[in-house]
This record gives structure tokens, sequence and C-alpha cells, in this order.
């Protein structure tokens, strides 16, 4: 059927799409012939594997969750050295869990490698930190924005988000329904809707800064201590630890000389 486009008033739609237009699918292509195909032998001798395909000159693998860690390190030693990503894909609605996915790179054949798995609700994955000490960050991430459990992970904690944080923002279950929710949806669901008066609104203004919160915020040259009254008249603050480094000396900013060149 040819692409049908009806261009009325579709400059006044922000969200303006063609109901019987289908993306255009990538080709899946067979590793035989290619530049993976030793890589593939090598693999699929070893390990079960679900799907490989090349798509896009990446070579697409698709495995159980609990080979990651054998299945990254066999790649590790055919020269998939470098570590590039790894994240996640909800499909809760559809699949009842998620697709991690892992990208690899053979630097010396500029060879790129997608691995992928499935990891169902209330699943819990290995880390492949043992592997991949990139994949620190990625992991986190991965539990933040998602809440898969990334067991045997040295320091699993948020990263984007605040550790008091409720709900994983990139699932499509999260709530999108703009400020004025948003300012009440962690004190609804932390305290109940009846300490809204009690706590307060959240802030969503980025800008913002109140400058006689001590608790919060000092203002340069007006410095306090946490919880003291707020000074109103200026002084220059030296900064220096008591135990910093032994061989900085206290900074004086009489004493301050800018260098013109080095030694």
């Amino acid at each position: 059927m040819r692409k049908y486009s009806d261009k009325k008033n579709a400059q006044l739609k922000n969200y303006y799409e063609d109901r019987f237009y289908h993306a255009p699918v990538t080709k899946k292509l067979s590793t035989e012939g290619s530049a993976f195909e030793n890589d593939h032998q090598i693999l699929s001798q070893k390990f079960e594997l679900k799907n490989s395909f090349i798509e896009l000159d990446f070579w697409v693998i698709e495995i159980n969750k609990d080979d990651n860690i054998a299945i990254l390190s066999k790649l590790k030693s055919l020269g998939y050295e470098a570590f590039n990503d790894a994240s996640a894909i909800d499909f809760v609605a559809q699949k009842q869990g998620f697709e991690v996915y892992y990208q690899l790179l053979n630097m010396e054949k500029n060879l790129r490698v997608r691995v992928k798995t499935f990891v169902g609700l209330k699943e819990r994955l290995q880390s492949v930190m043992s592997v991949f000490k990139g994949a620190n960050w990625c992991e986190r991430e991965i539990y933040d924005m998602f809440g898969i459990f990334i067991i045997n992970h040295p320091n699993l904690k948020r990263l984007l988000m605040p550790d008091d944080w409720y709900g994983h923002p990139f699932l499509k279950s999260y709530p999108l329904h703009g400020d004025e929710f948003a300012k009440w949806y962690e004190i609804d669901k932390i305290f109940g809707k009846e300490y809204r008066e009690v706590v307060g609104e959240e802030n969503r203004d980025p800008g913002f800064v109140d400058e006689k919160d001590t608790l919060n915020f000092s203002r340069i040259y007006h410095e306090v201590g946490k919880g003291e009254a707020p000074r109103e008249n200026k002084y220059l603050q030296e900064y220096q630890e008591e135990s910093g480094v032994p061989f900085v000396k206290k900074v004086k900013r009489t004493q301050v000389k800018i260098l013109d060149k080095r030694r």
C-alpha cells in the first residue's frame, strides 16, 4: 500500500502521525560470511544463543540472563575489550519484564557487538563489573531508572535521583502529569496526603535560590555555620582545612601571586 500523507493542518499538530504508515524495519542479516562468523561459531559451541544476526553493522546476540558474565568474558577474550554502554528497555506491559543490553567494541578490528538478555519482573541480574569495571555507573543507572536489582554490585545505589526518591523514572508506568502533580507526588507516596500541610509542596523551580536559607545554601562572603542566623556584613573567608594536604599552607588572599610562566 502506498504511503498515505494527509497534509491538512499538519503544521498545527504537535504529534502528527499517519496511522496507515509503518516505519521500515531494519534488515537483519546472517553472520555467515561476515567478519563476525568466526566469533559466532566459537560462542555458539559453548553457549546457548537464542538469536544471532547483524543489524546496522552491529552483531546482535540474545542470551540467557544467567550467562551474561561468562559470555561477556568470552567476548572480551575474542578482542571485544572496550565496554561502551549498558541500559534497559521497559517491556513490562508486553512481556512482564525488561530487555537489558550491553555494547562492546573490538578496537583492533573495528567490530561492535550488542548482547541482549531478558530480565523478568522481580528477577535479578548479575553484575558484570568483574569483567568490565566500566559497567559500574551503567548498572547503577539501570537500577536507578528501571528498578532492576543488580546483584554483586559493590555500590548499588541511585546514580541520578536522590537516595530517598520514590519510583523509577524510566518506567513507562511512571507518572507524567506535569509539575502540579509532581510537586505532591513524593509527599503523597511516602507520607500520605494528610501530610501536605506539614511538609509543604516540593519546589519545582530549578533556578530558585533562597539566600537566607542557611541549611541548604550559603551566600559567598556571608557564610555561616549550619542553622546559624544569616550574616549581613561581608567578610573574606580563608579556605583551608586544618587537616588538609601537609605541603599546602593556608592561603591568604593578600599573599596571592599569579604566575606568568612555568619554572
